[in-house]
C-alpha cells in the first residue's frame, strides 16, 4: 500500500493493541486526490484493569499529523464502544469494519465481520438520510467535486444496503451497478484536481433534482426492505467483546 512506512509509524504510537486498523475516507470511497490526507479508523483494546476502575476510560484515541508532506489521521475506539455504535445503526462503523483497504488486522476481526450481517436493520437508513442532508449542505457551501461526490456516495450506499443487505462505499462499484452517467466525470475532476478545487460549471438544479430523487429512492428501498426491525446480533457481540477482553488481560 502507498505510504505504507507512514502509516506504520504512526500505528506504532497507538497506545493499545488494535483489533484491526483500516483506510477510510476518500481513499475507501474510490475518489482519493493527490492531496487527499490518510484517514485510518480502527478498533483498539483497553486492558482490563482500566475498564473496571473508577477511571473514565480512554474510549477514543485520536494521533493527527503531517508526515513527508503527508496528513495522517487516525481515529480509534474501544472494542465496546465500537460494538455499541453497531448495535445504535452505525452506517461508518460498519463501513470501516468491511474496509477492504486493511492496514492491520486479528483473527477477531474476521469474527467480527461474520458478526455485522446480525446487526444490520431497517434502522440503518436512518444514518444513511441524515449523513446524505449533511453532505448535501456542505455542497451548497463548497460547491466543490469533493462534497458533491460525497452526497452520491452516501445515498447510493445506503439505497445499495437497504436492497441488497450488502454494505459498499466504494463509488465507483456501486455506479457499476446504478449507472449514474455524471459519476464517472466527477470522479475523474476529483482525483485529477486538489482536494478543495472549486466544481467550474455545477449544474446547481439538476444537481439538487438528483439529490431529491435518490432521497426518494433511498426511502423506497427501505421501505420495501427485507432487513429487520431489530438487530438479532447482541449476544454474539457481546460474547465476542468478553472473550477479547478476558484475553488481552
Amino acid at each position: 500500500m502507498e505510504h505504507q512506512q507512514l502509516i506504520d509509524n504512526i500505528l506504532s504510537e497507538q497506545p493499545y493493541p488494535l483489533l484491526f486498523a483500516v483506510i477510510s475516507g476518500a481513499h475507501l470511497f474510490g475518489f482519493p486526490s493527490p492531496d487527499s490526507d490518510i484517514d485510518i479508523r480502527g478498533i483498539h483494546i483497553l486492558p482490563l484493569e482500566q475498564v473496571i476502575s473508577l477511571r473514565k476510560p480512554k474510549d477514543t484515541v485520536n494521533i493527527d499529523r503531517v508526515d513527508d508532506g503527508i496528513e495522517l489521521d487516525l481515529t480509534t475506539h474501544d472494542i465496546k464502544k465500537c460494538f455499541e455504535l453497531l448495535l445504535g445503526k452505525s452506517g461508518n462503523m460498519v463501513e470501516q469494519v468491511y474496509s477492504p483497504l486493511v492496514v492491520q488486522t486479528t483473527p477477531e476481526h474476521e469474527e467480527l465481520k461474520a458478526i455485522i450481517p446480525q446487526t444490520l436493520t431497517v434502522h440503518h437508513a436512518h444514518h444513511y438520510f441524515g449523513f446524505s442532508k449533511r453532505k448535501w449542505h456542505d455542497f451548497l457551501n463548497k460547491k466543490t467535486a469533493k462534497a458533491l461526490l460525497y452526497v452520491y456516495r452516501v445515498l447510493l450506499t445506503g439505497i445499495h444496503l437497504m436492497g441488497t443487505h450488502e454494505v459498499e462505499s466504494n463509488l465507483i462499484n456501486l455506479n457499476a451497478v446504478y449507472k449514474l452517467p455524471y459519476i464517472d466525470d466527477l470522479i475523474a475532476l476529483k482525483m485529477s484536481n486538489t482536494e478543495k478545487g472549486i466544481l467550474p460549471s455545477a449544474d446547481m438544479d439538476f444537481h439538487e433534482r438528483e439529490y431529491e430523487r435518490l432521497v426518494t429512492l433511498l426511502e423506497d428501498t427501505r421501505d420495501n426492505s427485507t432487513l429487520p426491525q431489530h438487530p438479532p446480533g447482541k449476544e454474539a457481540l457481546s460474547d465476542l467483546l468478553v472473550r477479547i477482553r478476558l484475553k488481552a488481560r
